[in-house]
């Protein structure tokens, strides 16, 4: 999440935060302007690590805070695999996104084994198998076992 800050910005730079379900709230990372301010939105990546874009940074032409940035913030989230899409009917061809899928072994839907090619270091190709339901995506990889951050759904 995003938010305004208490730091040396006028109106506050921004802050990187998270709130649990009970509500209670950690800040991650509070921009100070030299850093950049006002941060855009974030999205994860299959690497765990979060990224986004934020107005300024190093101070350049457009100052005083710069043009603008991307940026990355790890906060200790583990790498994970991403379906597209998230659901499918047995034989429905399925794209799975990660990072460091090279030399996978073993691809199971909720558990089900799959057949699949490995196309690059970031995308294995598959098919929903017979016998396959509602669950967990698994890649085992040389670098250990990444699961789907989302379940994938075995439709009829």
């Amino acid at each position: 999440m995003e938010g305004e800050g208490s730091n040396a910005c006028q109106y506050g730079c921004g802050t990187v935060f998270k709130i649990t379900a009970s509500g209670m709230l950690t800040t991650l990372h509070s921009f100070d302007g030299t850093d950049g301010a006002n941060p855009d939105g974030l999205v994860q990546a299959t690497n765990g690590d979060l990224y986004g874009t934020k107005f300024g940074g190093r101070a350049n032409s457009c100052a005083p805070f710069g043009c603008g940035t991307v940026f990355s913030l790890s906060v200790g989230l583990g790498p994970f695999v991403e379906t597209q899409p998230t659901s499918g009917a047995v034989g429905a061809a399925v794209t799975i996104l990660g990072t460091s899928l090279t030399g996978a072994t073993s691809v199971t839907f909720n558990g089900t084994a799959a057949t699949f090619t490995v196309k690059s270091k970031s995308e294995i190709t598959t098919t929903v198998p017979t016998g396959a339901t509602t669950g967990t995506i698994k890649v085992v990889t040389p670098g250990g076992t990444l699961s789907s951050n989302v379940p994938f759904r075995v439709t009829p």
